[in-house]
């Protein structure tokens, strides 16, 4: 069983807030103005185009034939000698369709098997891979889910002591006689008398916290269709702030003046002690109770485990999930003319005429002879990854400037274009948002909310800056 301890730790992993498949993404835009609201949208995979040159027809070589030369003589004798007639049989060619490969296949990790499952963040096969799971040895179609497994705890008794081993004491009280006696209570003295300082009481302005601006959580209007996390950070200027304080001015200082004060005598009756305290000692044993302890056995705690193990029902599923899938590779194609027969010679034997008459004398043999055609090339276009898809920082539109008026221009020249944003009223509604998503994927944008750069795919400029 695979286990991860500290739950609180993984619960902060978890949190949309680091990017996909590559570096981290810093905790807020770097470079923003105030006013400027960004958020953490996914950025497509970047792809270059490269060209392969493909053979569609192969080398091979034509042939022609270059006849025999014959001089006249007049004698008997042989006037056409036994020869060998040569015809040339030209090559043969047949089609042949060949698959070419112009994106490779790859694997992904996405939230479930499913065919719109979204990409898994790298924190979070970061916290599969920290929990003991072995991740790059994963097969295609393997699933691990995380599970919340609650405290555990054990009951043992104990023995309490609750009153030590001790000595009771008890204390007898002294013996006095009554006498009395004349005791001065307050001697002469001087006495300052204060008068009181008079104040006027003023109002005045206190700055308690100065100007700054400071990021705040916004709201995106375009809530996410795909898996963009849709986690919006503005940057906003927090005014001043002061407070009104009531001040007592002195007027006139306080002052003192002096008075003599007579002594103060009393007759009172004292004790005189006869007999001091006495102390008596007893022992007091000691006392125990037992307790009955729980104690915490194994803290609470998230574990991972795969699709194919089985899992206790009494385990909760967190609704986190990792699926190992793997995306096809793209192909197109090629029809090529490959050689079927090569060019040959076929040979003819003519036996020799004999007559009294004028003759032919072969002086030159036919010749055969050969020329290369060098094989036929096709230049082929092809995509190669150079970036993956990740989680980065765009500059949006929402509700601190956007309006209306820019909602129904999208609108209308998404509709322009052919993606069915419906009528342009200005309510950012689903017809709307899908119809972004739409645009922004088929054209190779970052997803998740109306980004500058959207507008600008778009066409749109805004009338100021917003």
């Amino acid at each position: 069983m695979l286990k991860i301890k500290y739950s609180s730790l993984l619960l902060g992993i978890l949190l949309p807030t680091a990017s996909l498949y590559a570096e981290s993404v810093p905790l807020t835009p770097p470079d923003a103005k105030p006013g400027e609201c960004y958020a953490k949208v996914v950025l497509p995979a970047e792809y270059e185009d490269i060209e392969e040159q493909v053979m569609v027809k192969e080398p091979s070589e034509s042939i022609s034939i270059i006849p025999a030369e014959y001089d006249t003589v007049k004698s008997e004798i042989e006037v056409i000698p036994e020869t060998k007639k040569l015809t040339p049989v030209v090559a043969t060619y047949k089609e042949v369709v060949e698959t070419i490969e112009i994106k490779p296949a790859f694997k992904i990790w996405k939230n479930s098997l499913d065919e719109d499952a979204l990409p898994v963040s790298p924190i979070i096969l970061s916290a599969i891979e920290s929990a003991g799971v072995d991740i790059k040895n994963a097969q295609t179609g393997d699933c691990y889910r995380e599970y919340f497994v609650p405290r555990k705890f054990a009951k043992n008794s104990e023995e309490i002591l609750v009153q030590s081993e001790s000595n009771e004491t008890e204390v007898l009280p002294p013996e006095f006689e009554i006498v009395e006696k004349t005791v001065t209570i307050k001697p002469a003295s001087k006495e300052l008398v204060e008068v009181a300082a008079v104040y006027e009481e003023i109002e005045e302005q206190i700055l308690i916290a100065p100007e700054k601006t400071i990021w705040k959580k916004g709201q995106n209007p375009a809530q996410k269709v795909s898996g963009a996390t849709g986690e919006i950070m503005c940057l906003v200027t927090v005014p001043a702030k002061y407070k009104t304080l009531k001040k007592k001015i002195l007027k006139e200082p306080a002052t003192t003046s002096v008075v003599d004060t007579p002594p103060e005598t009393k007759i009172i009756e004292t004790k005189k002690l006869l007999t001091d305290y006495q102390v008596k000692y007893t022992s007091v044993d000691a006392v125990y109770i037992s307790v009955e302890k729980t104690a915490l056995e194994q803290e609470a705690q998230f574990a991972w485990y795969s699709n194919k193990n089985k899992v206790d029902d009494k385990l909760k599923f967190s609704g986190q999930q990792a699926c190992l899938i793997e995306e096809p590779a793209e192909n197109i194609e090629v029809t090529k003319m490959v050689l079927d027969t090569p060019a040959r010679i076929d040979t003819e034997v003519i036996p020799a005429t004999f007559e009294m008459a004028e003759t032919q004398e072969l002086i030159a043999e036919a010749k055969v002879v050969k020329t290369p055609i060098e094989a036929d090339f096709k230049t082929i276009a092809k995509k190669k990854r150079v970036t993956d898809e990740q989680i980065g920082w765009k500059r949006i539109l929402c509700q601190t400037n956007m309006s209306q008026d820019v909602i129904a221009n999208i609108q209308k020249t998404l509709n322009d274009k052919g993606y069915e944003a419906g009528e342009p009223d200005g309510l950012l509604g689903r017809g709307t948002k899908n119809a972004i998503d739409q645009f922004q994927r088929e054209n190779n944008l970052a997803t998740g909310g109306i980004t500058y750069d959207t507008l600008g795919a778009l066409g749109i400029k805004l009338s100021h800056q917003q």
